[in-house]
């Protein structure tokens, strides 16, 4: 029986085959129309489309370092998956994930330690047991060990779509259907609390539709450039934006130029999809940072004279 992501990938093929003609270069073209590539492509626009309106939220509660250090993680998941010999190491990665984020969030919100202090802990300290336990039991650094920590689109077989489909519609459905209660909790959770808003059952939920996002990531970007995706589209949605609703927007116009242009780039001068997917969001965010700047000091003089 097909799984969901393979559904998903039957249903837009041809889609992407009528897009094939149009796609520039020798390369990028095979992304709209051999299966391995599709499903390269379907993964990381899956991926841009919720990491986009989570690093939203993130952004609001300053909170832009949890998705590399729950990626971090997630890579300490992945390896210990390979370790036990596991055929999907990702579900690994989302258990120790979700642990370590409900572990974040009850540090946090009970004082024992700032966000970025437990962030900091989980990040150094289960990337070093990964690479340790990897080092003495797996055989070192492989080949598809790279795939986790830079990101290999190509890497992506049907489990893993599977499971970033399955990922996709659980946090968007989250996301969505407790879009204004995340909101209030996000700007102010005290006025929340009074409200009435279960502001401690949504921080554990948000925590764990955080970790199921970031794991989804981890194979398209790869666990040390997750930010690239979560935070880099968002923080550049916030620099033209005026209002929380246009950020969602931008920030799903800014990932997904990001994504296109970093496998244009990737493919056609055969550099790793996540390092190139990183730089272009990095380069788009100092180019849209320039000319807001620029932008706004010419109105400051023009209202001066």
């Amino acid at each position: 029986m097909a799984g969901l992501g393979k559904m998903l990938l039957d249903a837009v093929s041809p889609l992407l085959e009528f897009i094939a003609p149009l796609a520039p270069g020798e390369i990028f073209p095979y992304f709209f129309t051999m299966e391995m590539f599709q499903r390269a492509l379907l993964s990381a626009l899956l991926v841009t489309i919720v990491a986009g309106i989570l690093g939203t939220y993130l952004l609001i509660q300053n909170l832009a370092l949890i998705g590399d250090g729950l990626a971090h993680v997630s890579f300490g998941g992945v390896a210990l998956a390979i370790v036990l010999g596991a055929s999907s190491p990702l579900w690994y990665a989302l258990f120790l994930s979700t642990i370590a984020s409900i572990l974040i969030y009850e540090m946090q919100s009970r004082e024992i330690l700032t966000g970025d202090a437990s962030i900091a802990i989980f990040l150094t300290g289960m990337l070093a047991f990964g690479l340790v336990i990897l080092r003495l039991c797996g055989g070192g650094i492989t080949t598809d060990i790279e795939g986790y920590l830079f990101g290999n689109l190509l890497l992506i077989d049907e489990s893993s779509l599977n499971f970033i489909t399955i990922m996709f519609i659980f946090s968007s459905s989250i996301l969505l259907i407790l879009r204004n209660v995340l909101l209030a909790t996000a700007i102010d959770p005290i006025s929340a609390q009074i409200q009435g808003i279960p502001v401690r059952n949504i921080g554990l939920l948000f925590s764990i539709t955080t970790a199921a996002v970031v794991v989804s990531m981890v194979q398209v970007v790869g666990a040390l450039l997750v930010t690239a995706l979560l935070v880099t589209p968002a923080a550049t949605a916030k620099l033209v934006a005026n209002s929380f609703r246009s950020c969602l927007i931008w920030a799903q116009i800014f990932g997904f130029v990001s994504v296109l242009l970093g496998l244009y780039f990737s493919a056609e001068l055969d550099t790793g999809s996540g390092a190139m997917i990183a730089l272009v969001a990095a380069l788009i965010f100092a180019v849209v940072a320039v000319c807001t700047t620029t932008f706004k000091q010419l109105l400051n003089s023009d209202d001066n004279l």
